[in-house]
């Protein structure tokens, strides 16, 4: 009996129900990791935009005009030509010292953004620029004042958002978004200047309403263009003006392995189910105004931020093969590129 009941056991420890561990789908995983990378990069450009307005403050980097040096981490920068003025060095060492203390510096800044840039991208424009977050910011607001990111949009944006909500557009946030473009004007006017005077000078006078006639010029006439700027042309200025950009976009083209948003063209059939009415969730969320599913040189201004896929991410959760537009690098770019001269040639 003893070997019979053994036997038993054993039968029901082989046939009994196995539990099974669910694998998340392809879909739900492109989803989860864009959303955090999104909370990731707000984060970044919110802790970027507070060290923006605080650098000066705690002499982090500025620019003295009235102590005629810089300061950087704390200390006094100075190009050492204090000797040279005052007869004590050789105009070859005051030419070596502003290399050294001018030239040299900026030239490895400048190294290790292009850097970047060549192997991943704008990815200072999309992840810090405090210019960019308030582009962004100012892009949503007006999103919902008007349909339009931009007033020089030819037609309203979508009225889907990616998650299937529907956009409520109220000209009643306009009244949001014209003091918001003027503070962020003021805001910015008032920190380029703490880059330039002492702060605590800068804002004891605003404090009290004591601001010297050049201080007063300087931010108002400031805040009237940078308003402009925020209200009308705040991507031209990206696309076009931004030089820190442009140089990016360059070492970026010039590197055909650099990461890109690639598209699985051959379910480009997804697309159209991807809003209601056919419309596309990526090319509406883009704040550069720019078609994510096209070619690299067509995406010059790319800023990296990555918003378009992640709206891709989320008009795609429900379907197992996930997401159409994914980050590549490498072959896959090349071959990303080949495709679509593939398919222009058929």
């Amino acid at each position: 009996m003893s070997e019979l009941s053994a036997q038993r056991d054993t039968d029901r420890a082989d046939n009994r129900p196995r539990r099974f561990i669910p694998i998340a789908s392809a879909a739900s995983v492109g989803l989860a990791s864009t959303r955090r990378q999104q909370r990731q990069r707000v984060a970044l450009q919110m802790g970027f935009f507070i060290l923006f307005v605080l650098a000066p403050v705690f002499d982090i980097f500025r620019y003295d005009l009235d102590a005629d040096h810089a300061w950087l981490l704390g200390m006094e920068w100075r190009l050492g030509l204090d000797d040279f003025l005052a007869g004590k060095a050789s105009a070859l060492e005051a030419a070596g010292n502003i290399m050294l203390r001018l030239f040299v510096p900026l030239f490895i800044g400048a190294g290790v953004l292009l850097g970047v840039a060549w192997k991943w991208g704008r990815l200072y424009c999309g992840w810090l620029c405090p210019h960019f977050s308030v582009v962004e910011t100012i892009n949503r607001l007006m999103t919902r004042a008007s349909g339009k990111p931009s007033v020089w949009e030819r037609s309203t944006s979508p009225p889907w958002q990616a998650d299937g909500s529907r956009l409520k557009v109220d000209a009643r946030w306009w009244a949001v978004v014209l003091p918001a473009a003027v503070t962020f004007a003021f805001l910015w006017a008032v920190v380029l200047l703490t880059y330039l005077l002492p702060p605590a000078e800068v804002y004891s006078n605003l404090f009290h309403g004591e601001l010297t006639r050049n201080q007063f010029i300087f931010i108002t006439a400031v805040t009237v263009v940078l308003s402009l700027e925020f209200l009308f042309a705040r991507h031209l200025f990206c696309r076009f003006v931004c030089a820190v950009g442009l140089f990016q976009s360059l070492a970026w083209m010039s590197n055909r392995n650099a990461m890109v948003v690639g598209f699985k063209r051959e379910r480009a059939s997804d697309c159209s189910s991807c809003l209601p009415e056919r419309q596309s969730a990526c090319d509406a969320v883009c704040p550069m105004r720019l078609r994510p599913r096209t070619i690299k040189r067509h995406m010059f201004t790319c800023t990296q931020c990555a918003q378009c896929v992640d709206a891709c991410a989320e008009t795609q959760r429900d379907n197992p093969e996930g997401p159409l537009l994914t980050w590549v690098s490498g072959e896959a770019a090349r071959q990303n590129e080949a495709g679509f001269r593939t398919v222009r040639e058929r």
